[in-house]
């Protein structure tokens, strides 16, 4: 009797020790991208860092798989996720309700963690296609990306700065990164869009799959986005960088930048900053478009939205950010 009280009492206290731990740990979760994307590795490469001291902090990170930026920004506002990997420019109009995010009141509760990388905005189309400059893109089958990601909505701003209408292409298609370099070398499509971290899996792909040629866009065209958009920045896709592309590539870029809402716990956002700041010889390794990350960079560029004071909170602490 006594032995089986005694069984009966230590499995109550595993279960209540079991109740308590599993309702002291903080489930977070971080919207990213497409898996053939950066995003998606980059909020795995966060969750990976955070996880580690979970045992001290209780905080346990997952990342989800999304249509990229818009997504995250309308998710992040919903509640659905967490923390959002986002384009620069999307966290700028989400905040204040203008471009993509006009019908929609300005979100004033959004807010910026860090940025991470530059993206850049790359035209993908085949080598025999005659394709040659940005212009000539006008009367070709050209894939948008996904709608809901940033790719997509960036070349609705395009269209708008040069004037043109979806209807001036042979078609428009909206297919995933993963279906896109497929669909190139197929023949499917002329033109792929992809915006992302360099080197990237998709333009990897495409490059290596068929003879693709990766085109500029002019200084023109770049230097009038600029003029209307502070956010974007002139960028040079690497010479050598992609399979039969020896030459630099003149295209410009966003930043990519984790955001969250004024909701998120600030323990939580001080130690998501902690663990990738205290670690960040080792976060730059875990990803090819980490490798050139500045602390101070991370900290000034990409972040239009107010700082968490989770983040801030950190970032004072290590005297990256003055009081």
């Amino acid at each position: 009797m006594k032995k089986l009280f005694s069984a009966v009492l230590l499995t109550s206290v595993f279960t209540v020790f079991s109740i308590e731990c599993f309702a002291a740990t903080k489930y977070i979760s971080i919207g990213t991208g497409a898996i053939t994307g950066v995003y998606y590795p980059a909020g795995g490469a966060i969750c990976r860092l955070l996880n580690r001291g979970r045992k001290e902090h209780g905080i346990r990170c997952s990342v989800e798989s999304t249509g990229g930026s818009v997504s995250n920004l309308n998710a992040i506002r919903n509640g659905a996720v967490d923390f959002g990997i986002v384009q620069s420019d999307w966290q700028y109009h989400a905040y204040n309700g203008t471009g993509f995010f006009a019908d929609q009141k300005p979100f004033k509760e959004l807010r910026s963690v860090f940025s991470l990388y530059t993206e850049t905005f790359a035209i993908a189309v085949l080598e025999k296609s005659g394709i040659k400059k940005f212009d000539d893109i006008l009367g070709k089958r050209v894939n948008f990306g996904p709608q809901g990601s940033g790719m997509y909505a960036t070349m609705e701003v395009l269209l708008e700065l040069k004037g043109w209408k979806k209807q001036d292409f042979a078609a428009t298609t909206y297919l995933q990164p993963s279906e896109q370099p497929r669909a190139l070398c197929d023949e499917k499509i002329d033109v792929m869009i992809y915006a992302s971290g360099n080197p990237n899996g998709v333009l990897q792909e495409a490059t290596q799959s068929c003879k693709v040629r990766i085109i500029p866009i002019d200084s023109e065209t770049v230097e009038k986005l600029i003029q209307k958009n502070s956010f974007y920045v002139k960028a040079v896709i690497p010479g050598g960088m992609y399979a039969g592309n020896p030459a630099n590539i003149e295209t410009f870029g966003v930043k990519a930048a984790v955001v969250t809402s004024d909701k998120a716990s600030a323990e939580v956002v001080y130690n998501m900053t902690k663990a990738v700041f205290e670690n960040f010889d080792n976060f730059k390794t875990l990803h090819p478009v980490f490798s050139s990350l500045k602390k101070e960079e991370m900290v000034k560029e990409g972040n239009s939205a107010l700082m968490h004071p989770g983040a801030a909170r950190y970032l004072k602490e290590v005297k990256i950010v003055k009081d």
